[in-house]
């Protein structure tokens, strides 16, 4: 049996790790940020006419679907490079080495599960304008040219342009701001399912002193940098995203897919994303984030838009597994 010294200097040894590792994490991310902030970067260096796609990734399981994402992504004509962004740091390299990715598809290992990460200006980035994306939706051609011709139409900086629309309210009764589903005709934000922007906003995001506390608000609640990106580019611009409709967005992680599409693999999705998400209790966090955004930057940016940009006349994008065929979600 150890002995009480021995246990006092194992407890004791167990408080200091509690203490540092945290630190140690802040300290690898903020490097990183400092790196990316510090690079090189002049904006007539970039390449207007394509795209550089910035994919997200956590979970090992999701790996045979990123990778046929990935490489979907970098077959389009108009993507320059695909940029996989690895957010877990305990996956061992050999198990990101093989299968190889496909041609133009980079992996890059972040310092930390950050979600603040997915939005660091990197080095490598050689295109004016990136599409920021999750790695359970991928558009179609058409849908990716028409949202990156959207983009460059865009005659302001800070444009957001994106398929999944959500909105803002006031919440008298909890006298704060609570997050929504868009409201009949109008929306102030896009969800980063898929987003096109400009790295502009990259560096707002990663590099601006006055977010610090901001973006460690979404490293707290491990949410949110949707929507705290909203607020840099409604700041920005001074106006809403630009919602677009064209083409086919498939979506895994869509609530109306069967639950037995793919054996079941749609539901292990929502189980193995990198932010924390579920339920009531999600839409009441990402309300509170809102709220604590306006309150630490002491003003509110969100814009509402109204309409939304079309390719055809085409009903809701998304298509999900139903009966065993790709249909869009919305059909019953």
């Amino acid at each position: 049996m150890p002995s009480s010294h021995h246990h006092h200097h194992l407890v004791l040894f167990i408080l200091i790790l509690l203490v540092i590792l945290p630190f140690s994490a802040v300290a690898a991310v903020g490097g990183e940020q400092e790196a990316a902030c510090d690079a090189e970067y002049r904006q007539e260096d970039l390449r207007p006419d394509r795209l550089t796609v910035l994919l997200s990734g956590y979970s090992e399981r999701r790996l045979p679907l990123l990778r046929a994402i990935a490489g979907a992504y970098a077959a389009h004509p108009l993507v320059l490079s695909v940029l996989i962004l690895w957010c877990n740091p305990s996956t061992p390299d050999d198990r990101l080495r093989l299968p190889r990715f496909p041609p133009r598809v980079s992996l890059h290992r972040t310092a930390s599960a950050s979600l603040n990460s997915r939005f660091l200006p990197h080095p490598s980035i050689r295109t004016a304008a990136v599409a920021v994306a999750d790695d359970d939706v991928l558009p179609d051609a058409a849908a990716i040219s028409f949202a990156f011709a959207a983009w460059q139409q865009q005659q302001r900086p800070g444009s957001l342009v994106g398929f999944f629309p959500r909105s803002h309210r006031l919440d008298l009764a909890r006298g704060g701001w609570a997050y929504a589903a868009p409201q009949p005709g109008r929306y102030s934000m896009v969800l980063t399912k898929f987003m096109v922007l400009g790295v502009d906003l990259l560096r707002r995001y990663s590099c601006s002193p006055e977010l610090a506390a901001a973006r460690a608000v979404v490293d707290r609640e491990r949410n949110c940098e949707d929507i705290l990106m909203n607020f840099v580019a409604a700041e920005a611009s001074g106006e809403g995203p630009v919602l677009v409709e064209a083409g086919s967005v498939r979506d895994w992680d869509d609530p109306r897919n069967d639950a037995n599409a793919g054996a079941g693999a749609a539901a292990e999705m929502k189980a193995v994303g990198l932010s924390s998400t579920g339920g009531v209790g999600h839409l009441e966090k990402r309300g509170e984030c809102i709220t604590e955004f306006h309150r630490l930057l002491g003003r509110m940016p969100l814009r509402y838009s109204y309409g939304k940009l079309v390719e055809a006349a085409v009903g809701e994008q998304g298509l999900c597994s139903k009966g065993g065929r790709l249909v869009r979600c919305d059909r019953e």
